[in-house]
């Protein structure tokens, strides 16, 4: 019997996993690992989500399938969401959907949109889902760089200009997962503008959108002015209100291409347990304040990691926004990969990151560093780093 599936075939190995297993085992043999590796925040959400969520679970006709395209008070709450945040008006019933995560979403749209051979732009390093959602889907992946400089730019151009086919679309990501770039509202006018030109949709993940620092708010895409013509973006409230393992999420934006993935939804799932969905209302509708206080608890722990670090001779600059950290290996240990970089850190410092090539090539030389653990635990975490340095008889610098 044929076992050589050929979606498998186009799936490589997923590094960090490699990283993740070594980190279970040492666990299990009564280690402990600060683990810095996967962004899974430590703070549980408002008790008033969670309480609706039991109040909502009590009811006895609360348990058969919900609504594959999110409940209607959810996707009510969202559009509420997004006029109070970012001034823009959404239909509810043609312009939002409730997915399952971001991820869930994306790779939904992918498959609802992409036929094989098409080719997609995306940023070099990024989540792995918005390039292996379209090459699961039968895609070709074109990188484009994440910094957003002229060299951005270029890149665009040059795709449109030299491959065939022609992209049809692109995936941007800011705050950038996993280098924490940002961009400003100018940058999404131009790309809008670019879109429109060159006919290519933007898939734009905002999963980050209210983890920003220093007072510097992110913007939406959906903001700019006719954006809805070629745009669908992504937001989560896996970090913003501490709910990761409800799969939380929602697509806004085109009518067209929401219709396509509600189709596909349709197909693949009943949505969200509807005690879920209710109390997603909850967060969304109810007291802000854990917004601004997860805002500042990340933004402090960067401080402390940013310091702490630095003590140990390893510099590691401040993101801007999002719960990580985009780290260059030690100049000293470049050479080591940052695979194997991880590896290291994890046996001798036991502190366990992620490797930046697990995001791709452009990513090697890196290592993503999350700021989930507490300030007491991120300084034990920098002691550590700086025995292993000192072992070896290099500093970070």
């Amino acid at each position: 019997m044929n076992t050589d599936f050929y979606r498998m075939k186009r799936l490589p190995p997923y590094v960090i996993a490699e990283v993740n297993a070594m980190r279970a085992a040492a666990r299990q043999e009564g280690r402990d690992i600060i683990d810095l590796g996967m962004g899974n925040p430590d703070q549980p959400p408002p008790q008033h989500v969670i309480d609706k969520l039991c109040e909502v679970a009590q009811k006895p006709n609360a348990h058969g399938y919900s609504q594959s395209k999110g409940i209607p008070g959810l996707r009510k709450a969202k559009a509420n969401y997004y006029e109070r945040r970012f001034g823009v008006d959404l239909d509810p019933e043609t312009e939002i959907v409730v997915t399952m995560g971001s991820k869930e979403g994306l790779a939904s749209l992918a498959n609802a949109i992409t036929a094989p051979g098409d080719v997609i732009l995306a940023p070099n390093p990024s989540y792995p889902i918005h390039t292996f959602g379209f090459i699961i889907a039968g895609a070709t992946i074109r990188a484009v760089p994440t910094t957003p400089d002229e060299e951005y730019w270029r890149a665009l151009e040059n795709a449109m200009a030299f491959t065939v086919p022609r992209p049809s679309v692109l995936v941007v990501n800011y705050p950038s997962n996993p280098t924490a770039e940002v961009v400003d509202l100018a940058f999404y006018e131009r790309l809008v503008a670019w879109a429109k030109e060159n006919e290519v949709w933007i898939l734009s993940d905002l999963a980050y959108s209210e983890l920003y620092y220093d007072g510097n708010p992110t913007p939406s895409i959906i903001q700019v002015p006719g954006a809805k013509d070629v745009a669908v973006e992504f937001t989560s409230m896996s970090k913003t209100y501490s709910m990761a393992g409800w799969r939380m999420g929602f697509a806004v934006g085109n009518k067209e291409l929401i219709a396509a993935m509600t189709r596909v939804k349709s197909y693949l799932d009943y949505g969200a347990f509807t005690p879920i969905q209710a109390a997603a209302c909850a967060a969304l509708n109810g007291p802000q304040d854990i917004v601004e206080t997860n805002r500042q608890l990340y933004q402090k722990r960067r401080d402390v990691m940013v310091d702490a670090f630095s003590r140990t001779g390893w510099d590691i600059p401040p993101p801007p926004a999002s719960m990580f950290a985009w780290a260059p290996l030690p100049p000293a240990l470049k050479d080591m990969g940052s695979l194997e970089f991880s590896k290291q850190l994890l046996t001798h410092a036991e502190v366990a990151v992620a490797p930046g090539v697990g995001y791709g090539e452009l990513g090697e030389g890196y290592v993503r560093i999350a700021m989930v653990e507490n300030e007491q635990r991120i300084r034990q975490a920098a002691r550590n780093v700086k025995r292993y340095l000192a072992s070896l008889g290099v500093n970070g610098s």
